[in-house]
């Protein structure tokens, strides 16, 4: 890179994103605030050390969590220094990958090893312990990775993690059974490596004078076995001086339930001696009232390292808080919202409604449907956790590994071949050898098809034989293919899976092989050679993070999603829903725990660029009845920084639920006192009939002022007391005039 090129981006930085690109020597934290340009300071720092510092950019590991940041810090990288190819970009799972296929013998792993999911994991806890029934696998594969990304073994103390049986005993033998097919999980991938370095002082050095730049982004999402792996590539321990940087925002740390550790972040400069912190404060997202608002709410926790964020672009609106009556009146409030906004000729894209749990879009989408909104709902099934998907490449896994026993138990007997449960477990028996020190392997799953095929049932075997010669000739293709995605298109013919879920009904036959194509088109970069294919395993394995789908949606739609899946993402307009306590924060939320779900409000808070509008209902339909609650913590705490419309509750004691109850109506009590309006619309004056869809016929009996804002009463004939605001809810009010 030229000294003017350079120039050129660093002229684009403020003073302390400059700072931190400049930066050498000491280990660094950059505290990244929400919108501070973290990706652009990152990226800047990996042209910079290569272009100006001449640093060799085969030394530099640059490591994140998805594909996608991934992906991104790599183009942003290579735009500003084309040497940055050779840089090591990676998630965290890419580079145990990568690892363990350097290393693959000091591992105990095959080198065409697969990664299991949680489904393969708990499939194969249930052959290695079959007396747990398929509930308690599944709980017992959710708490093995659990302590795998604690870096915990099956010799370790694993009470903190289970209680409801013996974890210690299934883990190990669930260990015995995974080492011996060659393959891995994903929480082997970060372990593994950590484990063989410990090992192997060879294998560290090694590793130490290969990566002498390590950064880590969205450090605050690292868990236990994250840090530890970051330890011993750097050399920390072992007195080397590779440069550490870390960047990150520990009030961003939301996925504690994925094993994110925020103390990794907030003891960082006591692990790493010597550390120079830079706090990016400068946000370039969100106007400023906002942000006041952000830093209002995440200011109330005590364990964070602090930091105070500036808003780039000017005071804005202020945010709005909505006491509405119940979760009908949220739907309306948000559905007018957003109609009268792409009326005066905004972008339904402009919109997300933001919600602690995936049960609340319902309301939403109804409501949609009915007013022809167009939306999007992020949440569906992954695209590679499709049956149809995991299928075909079952069949891919068991070409670049013969020995992968979920692989050959998911495709042996599909579509059904007579090779049930018991002959499989004889199939695999067959190809297990125990050595004299207790350790097993398998041998070829596919010879020992062979092999037995003469002491099974007639039916089994010609089963097993058709199975063998699908096997066989795909074999063959295998060598004869170019490229990957026509060997593909011949495994999902030959294996019969084509017609197997083209045969289950018309509609799910149709999306399913079309789903099967989508496979076939995703593998077209990659050559058909062991290689390819293992790297194309590799690809998808590795990003099993879910696919936000309003990345795939073309359309101009309004974005419902959960606040944990908004991290990283931003709209020019947010509504937050539910904000009440046992909605949000949750019930059993307390000390660590409930500051996690004000970082998580404050995450929430940041997506908004323009506009922000938070609801709290008085009451909610919960477990199938209706209850009353009371506004959340988090609107206690910060209601003085929003502009209040409708009417807060007022408890009347202490409900059974960990909440207030006791409200004799919504429109009953308030924490403001309403005031008459002198000039109360006649439209909505009171004796006016009225009409609500889901209410039937009413009656206007109280029109009033509230802060600004026109409040109806409406007593419908149901017996129902209802409050409105026309201002935004009158489509939802129809005036009958006779």
């Amino acid at each position: 890179m030229a000294e003017n090129d350079l120039e050129q981006f660093l002229s684009v930085l403020n003073d302390e994103q400059r700072e931190a690109v400049v930066h050498e020597g000491s280990p660094l934290l950059i505290l990244a605030g929400a919108g501070s340009g973290k990706t652009r300071v990152i990226t800047t720092k990996i042209a910079y050390l290569i272009g100006q510092k001449n640093v060799n950019p085969y030394s530099i590991l640059s490591v994140t969590f998805t594909k996608k940041a991934a992906n991104e810090m790599r183009e942003r990288a290579v735009a500003m220094e084309a040497l940055a190819e050779k840089a090591q970009i990676r998630t965290f799972h890419s580079f145990g990958s990568w690892f363990l296929r350097k290393y693959y013998e000091d591992a105990g792993v095959e080198q065409s090893f697969t990664v299991y999911d949680d489904e393969d994991m708990a499939i194969l806890i249930r052959k290695a312990v079959p007396s747990l029934s398929q509930k308690e696998s599944h709980l017992a594969a959710h708490q093995i990775a659990l302590a795998k990304d604690y870096c915990l073994g099956p010799k370790d103390d694993l009470s903190l993690i289970a209680s409801e049986f013996d974890l210690n005993d299934i883990y190990e033998k669930y260990e015995n059974r995974l080492r011996s097919t060659g393959n891995v999980d994903f929480g082997d991938l970060i372990m593994m490596p950590v484990t063989v370095m410990n090992n192997s002082a060879l294998i560290a050095s090694e590793i130490h004078s290969r990566f002498n730049v390590i950064m880590v982004d969205e450090y605050q999402d690292s868990n236990i076995a994250q840090y530890k792996l970051l330890q011993k590539i750097s050399g920390v321990q072992d007195g080397y001086n590779n440069y550490v940087c870390v960047v990150g925002d520990d009030d961003q740390s939301i996925y504690k339930f994925r094993g994110a550790e925020v103390q990794n972040i907030l003891s960082f400069s006591k692990r790493f001696p010597g550390t120079q912190v830079i706090r990016l404060e400068r946000n370039y997202r969100s106007t400023s009232k906002i942000l006041d608002a952000a830093s209002f709410v995440v200011g109330k926790n005590k364990d964070r390292l602090g930091k105070t964020l500036i808003a780039d672009r000017g005071e804005g609106k202020m945010p709005v808080l909505a006491y509405l009556p119940d979760q009908n009146a949220e739907v309306s409030f948000c559905s007018e919202l957003i109609e009268k906004a792409v009326a005066a000729g905004g972008k339904y894209s402009d919109w997300a409604i933001l919600y602690r749990t995936n049960a609340q879009s319902l309301g939403f989408e109804k409501d949609f449907l009915h007013r022809h909104i167009p939306y999007v709902v992020v949440g569906s099934l992954k695209f590679y956790e499709r049956e149809e998907i995991k299928d075909t490449l079952a069949y891919l896994a068991l070409c670049a590994n013969p020995k992968d026993e979920i692989s050959f138990r998911r495709i042996v007997n599909k579509p059904t071949r007579g090779i049930g449960e018991k002959t499989q477990d004889k199939l695999l028996e067959s190809a297990l050898t125990v050595a004299p020190d207790g350790s097993a392997s398998y041998s070829s799953l596919l010879e020992a098809c062979r092999k037995c095929m003469p002491e099974l049932s007639k039916k089994a075997a010609e089963g097993a034989e058709a199975f063998l010669k699908i096997y066989d000739e795909l074999l063959a293709l295998f060598d004869k293919s170019k490229q990957l995605s026509e060997f593909i298109e011949a495994v999902i013919k030959k294996s019969g899976l084509d017609e197997h879920h083209r045969s289950s009904d018309e509609i799910e036959g149709t999306q399913r092989i079309a789903n099967l194509q989508e496979l076939v088109n995703s593998a077209v970069p990659y050559e058909c050679s062991i290689e390819g294919l293992t790297a194309f395993l590799d690809a998808i394995n590795l990003d099993r993070a879910l696919e936000l789908q309003n990345e795939e949606s073309s359309g101009d739609s309004v974005t419902l999603i959960t606040l944990h899946n908004t991290k990283g993402l931003e709209y020019n307009r947010v509504i937050i829903t539910g904000l009440e306590q046992g909605v949000f924060p949750r019930e059993d939320k307390t000390g660590a725990d409930l500051e996690e779900e004000r970082r998580l409000f404050y995450v929430g808070i940041t997506r908004a660029k323009d506009e922000l509008y938070i609801t709290s209902t008085a009451s909610r339909i919960l477990y199938g009845s209706l209850r009353m609650m009371t506004p959340s913590i988090f609107i206690q705490e910060s209601e003085e920084t929003f502009k209040v419309i409708g009417q807060k509750p007022r408890p009347m004691g202490y409900g059974a639920f960990g909440g207030y109850g006791g409200y004799g109506g919504y429109g009953a009590y308030g924490g403001r006192t309403a005031r008459a309006s002198s000039g109360c619309s006649s439209k909505w004056a009171p004796g006016t009939k009225l009409y609500h869809d889901d209410y039937g016929y009413g009656v206007v009996t109280k029109c009033y002022d509230n802060q600004g804002e026109l409040v109806i009463e409406v007593q419908f004939e149901s017996g129902g007391v209802k409050k409105f605001l026309p201002e935004y809810q009158s489509k939802s009010l129809q005036i009958i005039k006779d």
